[in-house]
């Protein structure tokens, strides 16, 4: 089944592409950047989702896809930048916008949490931030790595740390471990 690799970040050439480059490579997964969908976040309407997720306003800027993308998936990695030691945005902006996808299709919901996902958390601080937002798209406790720039001497702003020889391998390993 197919891999499908989601990166979060709205900068181009940053390390969460850089990650994302290197786990299609090892996987021949498929990559969305999230940004470039340009999604909108809920709101500017009547929360019509809430009486039918068919009627969010926004259905149409390829949010649901990506949900329905990751549902028909062997594997997703979720790959999220920290920004003021929170997960970024695009990352909330795709957890609210859930509601457009689940409200009222409980066992579609049921299917999407027992996708295998595995999180990559481009992160020098916040991890518990990190971990509670990942639970809500999952079963159980989330497999997360967590890049710290700092731990591979690189300077996370700098967009370099997978050019870091330990960064690649630590990636690989996520990536290529055999516990699903």
């Amino acid at each position: 089944m197919q891999t499908e690799i989601l990166s979060f970040s709205s900068r181009r050439n940053g390390n969460c592409d850089a990650a994302a480059a290197y786990i299609a490579s090892l996987t021949r997964g498929a990559v969305h950047c999230f940004s470039a969908m340009h999604p909108n976040p809920c709101g500017h309407c009547a929360y019509e989702c809430f009486h039918s997720a068919d009627d969010c306003p926004h259905i149409h800027d390829g949010v649901r896809l990506l949900y329905e993308t990751v549902l028909r998936c062997g594997m997703a990695y979720y790959l999220v930048p920290n920004y003021c030691d929170f997960p970024a945005a695009n990352f909330f902006i795709f957890n609210e916008r859930s509601q457009c996808c689940f409200q009222g299709a409980e066992k579609k919901l049921q299917a999407y949490l027992a996708v295998p996902k595995r999180f990559i958390a481009i992160s020098n601080t916040g991890k518990e931030q990190f971990v509670t937002a990942f639970r809500q798209h999952v079963q159980g406790e989330p497999d997360v790595l967590f890049l710290a720039a700092k731990e591979y001497g690189r300077v996370s702003i700098d967009g370099d740390l997978l050019r870091s020889d330990a960064a690649r391998e630590a990636v690989r390993s996520f990536v290529q471990r055999n516990d699903r």
